[in-house]
């Protein structure tokens, strides 16, 4: 798989929807995720991330305006041990839930499938980041519908063992904006991760689109400590 640019695919898409991107820093130091959001909607446009324990969750910037909770409110992110758990909905609690009672990544998404919210039946995407003693790996997930046939639930799955320093892997909810919205296609996409946090988080969010953003994560993870430091940036603020 050719790498990619992380910036060109951002720019050169004014709405991926959501995104998941992990990886290892360059020197192969710290693993690294980041998370955004999108919105098209007033009710999506109205969050942002908080900090909650070591993970994160969405709330509504104005409660006033929120209409619908049940798509847009969630934990994006939860830390179970050396597990860091990072998706697009309330699967975040069914991998964590699952994996706490020694499921695998894999069969704890066996409950679930595409989001409810048709025309466009949202796929769900997860990360699961495993770092002990040094080592680091981790998988990602998309659960969608079969074509916009919501009848048949399509799951993929790709892990990746002992990740290369300066990759990482990028997949997100849509493949551009349209209606309906038509769900990612294929493996998750090889990009470039910099060594720097804050020049990787500029990266992200000044590359996605400037009225479809909403908000963005990103954690550095150090291989040996399991120490890590977080960035959040939320448009309404």
């Amino acid at each position: 798989m050719n790498l990619v640019s992380l910036k060109d695919e951002l720019t050169n898409n004014s709405y991926p929807g959501r995104g998941i991107i992990i990886g290892k820093t360059p020197d192969g130091r710290k693993a690294v995720t980041a998370y955004f959001i999108m919105g098209r909607s007033v009710n999506s446009r109205n969050r942002v991330f908080v900090e909650d324990g070591d993970g994160i969750r969405t709330q509504a910037y104005d409660p006033s305006k929120l209409s619908d909770p049940s798509l847009i409110i969630y934990a994006p992110v939860r830390v179970l041990g050396n597990k860091t758990i990072v998706t697009n909905g309330d699967q975040t609690d069914t991998i964590y839930q699952g994996m706490d009672i020694q499921l695998t990544f894999e069969q704890a998404l066996r409950s679930r499938e595409f989001e409810p919210d048709s025309p466009n039946y949202t796929p769900r995407i997860s990360g699961i980041m495993h770092v002990e003693d040094g080592k680091f790996n981790y998988a990602m997930s998309i659960l969608k519908s079969n074509n916009g046939d919501p009848s048949s639930c399509n799951r993929f799955t790709f892990a990746y063992e002992n990740p290369v320093p300066g990759e990482a892997h990028f997949i997100h909810t849509y493949m551009h904006d349209g209606n309906p919205l038509k769900s990612f296609e294929g493996e998750p996409k090889l990009v470039e991760v910099l060594a720097d946090p804050d020049e990787f988080t500029s990266l992200i969010w000044e590359s996605l689109n400037e009225e479809n953003k909403v908000s963005l994560f990103v954690r550095y993870i150090d291989l040996e400590t399991g120490a890590f430091e977080t960035w959040i940036i939320n448009k309404n603020e």
